[in-house]
């Protein structure tokens, strides 16, 4: 049995500090199988602290059921979570668009190849992301067309409630998500919540996914809870309700809602004359996955995305 903290990167910083990206490794029982969970990629992105928390905290109270190797790795950019930045602090850079790195380039590069380096040799990986301020998204797993194949069998174990399979053509060669995937690291990028909170019940519905998901790769081998069937988007449109007011917005619907075109789902209010700006109207059937979550909006903010119903296909 292995239970350990360990560093993945190391970077000076001045006054004689260090930069230190670290992980928890658990090791028991006689698999070969790997799991990573990768969270903190954006400083300003917590809902994977918690998952992170709650599944050390389950494995450390049932060592005796784990038959392989989980690493988790809590925070892969420690300076954004310290200062509640997006991006690494004093770069102003965004760190998921430095990988694969390079052990020969800038700081930011070399941690990025060395986290790399690290995570190969894992079967799967699930990179943990949250949302911004603005918006709350549902708990889904986004991924690339070449990959789908591969990913979205993983991708419906993990008790989301959609997969979101976007064109290739939006997926980022410089993110941790596509290097593993190109490099034989089964890749799942999780998206849910809103940045700068965690949404517990949100950590709790991963949680039970993460261990099914090993359950079936063998790693863990006590009981599972069911999971929920998610909605698969694979070449279904999506809406973008967007405001044309600036004001306050105060959603009519709930997140997760399924509605019906011309629905109004919220308003724009303007307090100081006591008046509604606009009553913003749903642009087609579908789900509601993306609400805005800070109400102080203008005109082009982005409200809500609807994933608009399957396309029935006319026989000929």
């Amino acid at each position: 049995m292995i239970k350990m903290v360990q560093t993945v990167a190391k970077a000076a910083l001045g006054v004689n500090e260090h930069l230190i990206i670290q992980k928890r490794r658990i090791t028991h029982g006689s698999g070969s199988k790997r799991i990573s969970i990768v969270t903190g990629t954006h400083g300003d992105e917590l809902e994977g602290q918690y998952l992170a928390y709650r599944l050390g905290r389950f494995l450390n109270d049932n060592l005796d059921k784990v038959n392989g190797t989980v690493d988790i790795y809590p925070a892969l950019n420690p300076m954004g979570i310290d200062s509640i930045s997006r991006g690494i602090p004093m770069f102003d850079l965004d760190m998921n668009r430095v990988f694969p790195g390079s052990k020969d380039g800038t700081m930011a590069e070399v941690l990025c190849a060395s986290i790399v380096e690290d995570l190969l040799g894992s079967d799967v990986c699930i990179d943990v992301h949250s949302s911004n301020i603005f918006l709350r998204e549902i708990p889904q797993i986004r991924i690339s067309v070449p990959t789908a194949e591969t990913l979205v069998p993983y991708a419906k174990l993990m008790n989301v409630d959609l997969i979101w399979v976007h064109e290739s053509a939006t997926v980022l060669e410089s993110t941790l998500a596509h290097t593993l995937n190109t490099r034989g690291v089964k890749t799942l990028v999780v998206e849910m919540g809103v940045g700068m909170r965690i949404t517990q019940e949100y950590g709790e519905q991963l949680f039970i996914g993460v261990l099914n998901l090993m359950k079936e790769l063998g790693i863990w081998t006590g009981d599972v809870s069911a999971v929920r069937e998610p909605v698969v988007s694979i070449g279904r449109e999506v809406g973008f309700v967007n405001s044309d007011a600036a004001g306050v917005f105060v959603p009519r619907v709930h997140f997760g809602d399924t509605i019906h075109e011309g629905e109004c789902i919220g308003e724009v209010l303007d307090p100081l004359n006591g008046t509604v700006a606009e009553y913003v109207s749903a642009i087609s059937d579908g789900l509601v996955f993306t609400l805005r979550e800070y109400p102080i909006v203008y005109g082009g903010s982005l409200l809500a995305r609807i994933l608009k119903p399957e396309k029935e296909v006319t026989a000929v």
